[in-house]
C-alpha cells in the first residue's frame, strides 16, 4: 500500500505573527501563512493556487450548493462571478430558487439554528440553518418569476438548454446582488444539471401544464456546450469547489475529458471516510483523471460562510 505523505525537508519555521486593526485583507492572509497550523496554512495555500490558478487558466470554474444562496454570500457570488473571475459555473436548484426569489423581493431572515420548528410552521416559515425564510418569499415569488420567464422564452423558441433559460432568466432579472443577472452580464455559463430538483423546475412545469405548452429543457444542448468548452486540451483550468454533491461531481466529471484540472481549491466541512463523494480529497480525483497528478491542490476545512469572504477579498482586490 502507498500512503501519500509530505516531502520532508528542512520547513521554515511557524512565524509569531501579530494583529492590527489597520491591517488590509492582504496583510491578514499573510498572518495566516505565518500561523500556518491547522486550517489557516491551507487557507493560505488555498489563496496562493486560486491567484496563479485565475491568471494562467483558460476554464476557470466555479461550483457551489444552493444553501449558501440563502446567506449574504449570495451578493459575494454574483461579485466574484461579475468581476469575469470565473467563466463556469456549476450549481444546484437550490440556487435558482433562492436567487430568484431574493431579486423578487423574496425577505430572508436572521434567525436561529435552535428554534421551535413546529412554532415556525405555524407561523409560515421556513427554516435553512439559521435563516427563516417567510412562505410568501420562496415558492410563491419563485412562481411568479417562471410566469414571466416562459412566456418570453416561448417567443423565441421550443426546445432549450437549461444554461440557455437561466441567461434569458438573467437577462430579466434587475437585482444587481443576483447570481444569474451577474452571469449574464459576464457572459458566464451556468449549469444545472438537477433542475427539476426544486421549485424553479416545479414551476416550469406546472405553468406549462397551466399554458397547455410549455419549453423542452434539453439537457443534451447543455452537453454540446460542456463538451465544447472541456474536450479542447489547449489551456489550463482552475475549479474553485465549495461543498459536495452534483455541482461538485459535475465540474470534475466533465475535466477528465481535457486530462484533468490543473488547479483546485476544496472549501468543504464533509469527510472523506465515508467515501463519499462530497468527502473526497483532489488525491482521490487524480485516480480517475479528473485532477492531473502534478496539479495544485488543497482542501480547506470550514464553513464557507466564513473562509469564502476572505479568498474573494483577497482574490478580487489583489
Amino acid at each position: 500500500m502507498v500512503v501519500e505523505v509530505a516531502e520532508v525537508t528542512e520547513p521554515p519555521e511557524v512565524g509569531n505573527p501579530r494583529v492590527s486593526k489597520d491591517m488590509t485583507v492582504g496583510e491578514l492572509v499573510e498572518v495566516y501563512g505565518e500561523i500556518h497550523g491547522f486550517m489557516a496554512g491551507h487557507l493560505y495555500r488555498a489563496i496562493r493556487i486560486l491567484r496563479e490558478g485565475l491568471a494562467e487558466s483558460r476554464l476557470r470554474i466555479l461550483t457551489f450548493t444552493g444553501n449558501l444562496v440563502s446567506t449574504g454570500l449570495r451578493s459575494i457570488f454574483a461579485q466574484m462571478i461579475r468581476a469575469g473571475l470565473f467563466n463556469v459555473v456549476f450549481t444546484t436548484t437550490g440556487t435558482l430558487d433562492h436567487d430568484i426569489a431574493r431579486a423578487m423581493g423574496g425577505k430572508y431572515l436572521k434567525g436561529f439554528f435552535e428554534a421551535d420548528d413546529r412554532e415556525l410552521y405555524s407561523k409560515g416559515y421556513h427554516r435553512l440553518g439559521n435563516v427563516y425564510i417567510p412562505l410568501e418569499s420562496y415558492g410563491p415569488k419563485v412562481e411568479k418569476f417562471v410566469r414571466q420567464l416562459l412566456p418570453r422564452a416561448l417567443q423565441l423558441k421550443e426546445r432549450w438548454g437549461i444554461s440557455e433559460l437561466l441567461d434569458l432568466a438573467g437577462s430579466i432579472i434587475e437585482d444587481e446582488n443576483s447570481i444569474l443577472r451577474a452571469a449574464h452580464v459576464a457572459g458566464a455559463k451556468i449549469f444545472v444539471p438537477g433542475w427539476p430538483d426544486g421549485a424553479f423546475g416545479t414551476s416550469l412545469f406546472m405553468e406549462s401544464q397551466r399554458l397547455g405548452r410549455g419549453v423542452v429543457v434539453d439537457y443534451f444542448i447543455d452537453m454540446k456546450e460542456l463538451s465544447d468548452l472541456f474536450f479542447p486540451q489547449e489551456g489550463k483550468a482552475l475549479a474553485l469547489i465549495i461543498g459536495g454533491g452534483i455541482s461538485k461531481h459535475h465540474a470534475i466529471w466533465w475535466s477528465q475529458f481535457r486530462g484533468g484540472l490543473d488547479y483546485t481549491v476544496y472549501l468543504t466541512t464533509a469527510v472523506e471516510y465515508d467515501g463519499s463523494l462530497s468527502g473526497a480529497h483532489p488525491r482521490e480525483a487524480i485516480t480517475w483523471g479528473k485532477l492531473k497528478p502534478e496539479a495544485e491542490h488543497v482542501v480547506v476545512y470550514g464553513d464557507a460562510t466564513i473562509t469564502l469572504p476572505i479568498i474573494a477579498a483577497s482574490i478580487l482586490h489583489h
